[in-house]
């Protein structure tokens, strides 16, 4: 692995990926990684499930951007997919309930 793809902390160099929601990159151990098992996003919390993986933070609005921007078939590199990815999990994982509601203003 190239050294531009670590990060150096106060002990030995980690190695970091890209949130597929915001693009940043990040320590892989702050980021959940996601597989791809059919047409749906499996999180592979423990890291051990086969296939290409897909990482995200565990934010609401970084999925919110994965959604927006439909990077599902890009990062599983799977065609031109569209909409038919199954994302529920994902949803329960982070606790994002599909088509919330903006908040109210409270008065």
């Amino acid at each position: 692995m190239a050294r531009r793809d670590m990060v150096a902390g106060d002990g030995p160099d980690r190695p970091t990926r890209t949130c597929v929601g915001c693009r940043s990159r990040a320590v892989q151990s702050d980021l959940v990684r996601m597989v791809a098992e059919g047409t749906a996003v499996i999180p592979d919390v423990r890291g051990r499930r086969p296939g290409r993986g897909a990482y995200l933070h565990d934010d609401r609005r970084c999925f919110e951007a994965a959604e927006r921007r439909r990077v599902w078939s890009r990062a599983f590199r799977r065609g031109p997919g569209g909409d038919g990815w199954d994302v529920s999990r994902v949803e329960a994982l982070i606790g994002v309930t599909p088509h919330d509601p903006p908040a109210s203003p409270s008065r």
